[in-house]
């Protein structure tokens, strides 16, 4: 997968913590997390699976989409996350 702008939630287990993020490249940045590359919030609380993600033709949508799937109330996200992934297997390896 080439750099392209994404939202991303990763979450620490099936309906645990959830972290969402927003890069212009997504193999790399959830690499880091899983690698407790990126210190605070993703290495402390131990998120390390992709559970959804969305693409963006620009950094400016997709960060404009981080911001309002952050203000979702949490049973929101949970049905973002199940509506595409209800298994909440991590996608890694389907973008690598």
């Amino acid at each position: 997968m080439d750099k392209q702008p994404a939202v991303y939630i990763l979450a620490s287990k099936r309906n645990g913590t959830l972290y969402i993020g927003v890069t212009s490249d997504l193999v790399k940045r959830v690499w880091e997390h899983k690698n407790d590359m990126v210190e605070g919030f993703t290495k402390r609380y131990r998120v390390h699976s992709l559970v959804w993600y969305e693409l963006h033709e620009s950094m400016e949508s997709a960060i404009l989409r981080e911001k309002r799937v952050k203000s979702w109330k949490r049973t929101w996200k949970l049905q973002l996350i199940e509506s595409g992934n209800p298994n909440w297997q991590d996608l890694y390896h389907d973008i690598v």
